[in-house]
């Protein structure tokens, strides 16, 4: 079985990844910040993967080396080869959305911490394990890393670090396939954040964006971005 470690798999994107995924036989290494949303996860995870399934969960921050080490370690020990086959960089960080004239100094560093240092760390770790089996990476980026919305300056321009981080490690590396994937608008507590008192329900369910991630991870397209939308309408980007 292959190997996927998804980090933010608690809830929204990463969770619907992650039951996609232990639907078709992958064996997982999960983190989330919230322990108890992260053990309702997995019990539901297990319940899903067939006979022999391994999920494994390890609750903490991805900004905390300490644990970033603990992931990969334990992603190490799983599955048939002790390899790991895809590494999705999920978990993110809003942030406060004040303007960039006025966004304190200390929260964008938190905001940069998760959003790029945490998934170059993970990326370090795992690198020598996904390149033996031709593996893949996936950062989950967004719209807002190429377009200037007001007020998402910190997150956005963490996200467009993680856009060129995807870009430049492609080109360096032939022996992994690198994707930033932008899945565009959805209806997860992240987003709710970042609207707060606004009726988010008109945007998708993360379980329609998952087709677009695993059409990369199937399909296997050049190294790139790509969005979810293009990818769900047989368009890559």
């Amino acid at each position: 079985m292959p190997v996927a470690l998804i980090t933010g798999a608690s809830r929204g994107f990463g969770r619907a990844t992650a039951l996609a995924l232990v639907a078709r036989g992958w064996d997982l290494v999960v983190d989330g910040r919230d322990n108890a949303a992260l053990e309702r996860t997995v019990a539901e995870l297990r319940s899903r993967g067939g006979p022999g399934t391994q999920v494994l969960a390890v609750p903490g921050d991805v900004a905390d080396p300490a644990h970033r080490e603990v992931l990969a370690r334990v992603a190490g020990t799983i599955g048939a080869g002790s390899t790991v086959d895809l590494l999705v960089n999920n978990a993110s960080l809003l942030g406060p959305m004040p303007p960039i004239a006025e966004y304190p100094l200390h929260r964008l560093a938190s905001v940069l911490a998760v959003n790029v240092l945490a998934p170059v760390g993970l990326i370090q770790l795992l690198l020598p394990s996904l390149a033996e089996v031709d593996g893949t990476i996936v950062n989950v980026s967004s719209d807002a890393a190429v377009e200037a919305y007001p007020h998402w300056g910190g997150y956005g321009a963490s996200k467009a670090a993680l856009d060129q981080v995807s870009a430049v490690l492609a080109v360096e590396r032939a022996d992994v396939r690198v994707y930033a994937f932008d899945p565009g608008d959805m209806r997860t507590a992240m987003h709710q954040e970042a609207f707060p008192g606004e009726d988010i329900s008109d945007r998708p369910e993360p379980e329609t964006v998952v087709p677009a991630l695993l059409r990369l991870v199937t399909e296997r397209p050049p190294s790139g971005r790509y969005r979810a939308s293009e990818l769900l309408a047989g368009v890559g980007a």
